[in-house]
């Protein structure tokens, strides 16, 4: 019989968690808001996780720490074995679906790429005995069917208005940030006469997030050149990458648009921060298990599809896109 493999003693899932996160932002402070965790805690489980590898994963003399070459070379493996493990969790959650005949879902279109196939593909899974329609489409445009019930359950960006009979689930916190033309901008912040002399591209006004982002400019005080209203996230981030203007969006339409990265920079909003909140909503005759168990598995797809990729390429981000834990 072969020998077997395990973990030696001291190597544990939340260490591993906690080095990631320590790799990810160079700040035990940040690391602690990532995992849950204290401070001391963050500390300890690292000293923990190198005492058994019998090496020092991270220089501790910098400040932000820095990966030595032993992490360097342990983090891949760290960052492959917790990827599969966050995804073996989201879909393996049980859900029980088998009582339900019809079952309606509107979905946010920022989730089209990997989250949604995968939503679907979980779901599945359990609607043995029933009728099954999703569409996909714009937050205004999914709040509509909701509100008319032509649909059971909606994820969408929340307005922040109550609605009579229906009933929110917040699953993620998703930041709006600036995009532009790759090497266009150094410090967005102390560059506003750069931005002023740039078009600035804006979402349609219809669309909820072109409005949420027009009020934010409109508190800020700031008015720019009206010239272009794209409806798309692709669309946008394509007219950035060719270097037509910047832009403000979001991680989640930051990650939808992965085509054009290596010819855009993103950077934190420079003129006060703001984020939008996406949700689940369900109607209120219809609030029982299963609205509740749709909204965790989203929140588990959302950790491991984009907030987890999001943050790995730029990890400023992790102290504002988040999941919304109920």
């Amino acid at each position: 019989m072969g020998a077997r493999a395990v973990l030696m003693k001291g190597v544990s899932l939340r260490g591993l968690e906690v080095f990631e996160a320590l790799a990810k932002t160079g700040s035990v402070a940040q690391a602690a808001e990532l995992t849950g965790l204290s401070q001391p805690a963050v500390s300890q489980q690292l000293r923990n996780l190198e005492k058994a590898l019998g090496a020092d994963l991270v220089d501790h003399g910098r400040r932000p720490m820095v990966v030595t070459q032993a992490g360097r070379s342990f983090l891949s493996r760290t960052e492959s074995a917790l990827s599969e493990l966050r995804q073996a969790q989201s879909e393996l959650t049980v859900m029980d679906l088998t009582h339900l005949s019809k079952l309606s879902i509107g979905l946010i279109d920022d989730f089209d790429n990997d989250l949604t196939p995968r939503l679907v593909t979980i779901l599945a899974d359990s609607l043995t005995k029933c009728r099954f329609k999703l569409i996909t489409a714009s937050s205004h445009e999914i709040s509509s069917a909701m509100a008319a019930r032509e649909l059971h359950i909606a994820i969408a960006a929340t307005s922040g208005e109550l609605v009579d009979g229906v009933v929110e689930f917040p699953l993620v916190r998703d930041p709006f940030v600036l995009i532009a033309p790759k090497g266009a901008l150094s410090d967005p912040k102390a560059e506003m006469d750069t931005l002023q002399s740039l078009p600035f591209l804006r979402y349609a006004r219809e669309q909820l997030i072109g409005r949420q982002i027009e009020a934010h400019l409109a508190r800020q005080g700031l008015e720019f050149e009206e010239r272009f209203e794209i409806g798309s996230h692709l669309a946008l981030t394509a007219m950035v990458a060719r270097r037509i203007g910047w832009a403000v969006t979001t991680p989640l339409g930051y990650m939808r648009s992965a085509r054009f990265h290596d010819q855009i920079d993103v950077f934190p909003l420079p003129f006060g921060a703001s984020s939008r909140t996406i949700s689940l909503f369900a109607g209120a005759d219809w609030v029982d298990q299963v609205p509740r168990e749709v909204a965790q598995t989203m929140r588990r797809l959302i950790q491991s599809q984009i907030i987890d990729p999001a943050v790995s390429a730029q990890p400023w981000l992790a102290s504002g896109l988040r999941v919304i834990e109920s």
